[in-house]
């Protein structure tokens, strides 16, 4: 559906570089990636508001590199919404159609049809300001699949909105994706967003696409270095791997890890917190893996309590519950043991 060959932008001192990814039809994409690692930028350069100096760019397998934004046909909803504050939200649906000089009638039966599905229609005489951001977002929408686009393309669209807004619009946008069937572009910092959201994801870091795949393996298999930091992966490691009996060692200065797999040589080895299971004492389990180590910190993290343990000197980071820290009695310099399944190391060989 949507398809992008090596696509460059140098914009200032910054630099998109060398992007290449497929949208399918009827996908929901999600790209993301941190605070300017040029994802606005590259929706620009897919909705024609900018123009790549590199690369192409195209939609059904037809080249709109060279096209203008309004020839696209593509739905754009920006950061902001871009709402005009003096049109009402029925103008502001219908301005698209007045563009493509459609009669008044089809005007006010595809509008009416549209807010009807999208159950707004009891906004239609309301202006922007009078809106919640929730409100703002599901109008700038209808206003995006209003000229029923090939594409729509949504940039950082919860990211002003609260807890519970985000979590009502996050459905919202999934049901407009499955119910529209139109392929989405959505880029977001914000990793839950992504996995609630992607069927493939993308992460992006200084201009570039670092992996695509889905959500499940890019936390599971990161192909870069970096995107375990993006996502919330706390224990990455540098070693050397070793084969041995059919799975590997992998030796980190003064610790040895077992993990799935033959290697050898230097690797980098990621452990996600949600995977360590926390002790007093020694148990057993199918985990290959049992650290001794002095805990350091207790993080409140809202649903979850990050417990950080030096470990020879590592520090080592586990996501444990409420009832689990009450049920331990844990406290900062007292002697725990971390247990995780050579399965749950995942290796990046360098």
């Amino acid at each position: 559906m949507l398809k992008l060959e090596n696509v460059s932008k140098h914009w200032g001192n910054f630099t998109i570089s060398n992007v290449s990814f497929t949208c399918k039809r009827e996908e929901y994409f999600v790209i993301m990636g941190p605070t300017g690692a040029g994802k606005t930028l590259l929706l620009q350069l897919i909705a024609g508001i900018d123009h790549p100096d590199e690369g192409r760019i195209f939609i059904d397998d037809v080249d709109v590199t060279d096209l203008p934004s309004e020839k696209r046909e593509i739905g754009y909803v920006p950061q902001n919404y871009a709402l005009f504050p003096h049109f009402n939200v029925y103008e502001n649906i219908a301005y698209g159609l007045k563009a493509k000089k459609l009669g008044y009638s089809e005007i006010d039966k595809k509008v009416k049809d549209l807010t009807q599905q999208l159950n707004i229609d009891h906004l239609l005489n309301r202006y922007p300001a009078t809106l919640s951001g929730g409100e703002q977002q599901r109008v700038a929408i209808a206003r995006a699949l209003i000229i029923k686009p090939k594409l729509l393309l949504l940039d950082e669209p919860l990211g002003a909105l609260d807890l519970k807004t985000r979590e009502e619009l996050r459905d919202y946008l999934r049901l407009v994706n499955r119910k529209f069937k139109v392929p989405v572009v959505h880029v977001t910092h914000d990793l839950t967003e992504a996995l609630a959201l992607a069927d493939r994801l993308a992460i992006m870091f200084n201009g570039r696409i670092l992996q695509i795949d889905t959500p499940e393996k890019v936390l599971s298999h990161p192909s870069n270095p970096v995107i375990p930091k993006l996502t919330g992966v706390y224990n990455i490691f540098r070693g050397k791997a070793t084969p041995k009996n059919g799975l590997s060692l992998v030796k980190i200065d003064n610790l040895t890890l077992w993990v799935v797999g033959k290697y050898s040589g230097e690797v980098i080895v990621t452990v996600r917190p949600e995977s360590i299971l926390v002790s007093n004492s020694p148990i057993f389990s199918s985990g290959r893996n049992t650290l001794e180590g002095i805990l350091e910190n207790i993080e409140n993290k809202g649903l979850v309590y990050a417990v950080i343990v030096n470990i020879l000197g590592k520090k080592f980071t586990a996501y444990i519950t409420k009832a689990s820290l009450e049920e331990l009695k844990l406290k900062p310099k007292s002697r725990v043991f971390l247990t995780f399944k050579a399965s749950e190391v995942h290796v990046i060989e360098r």
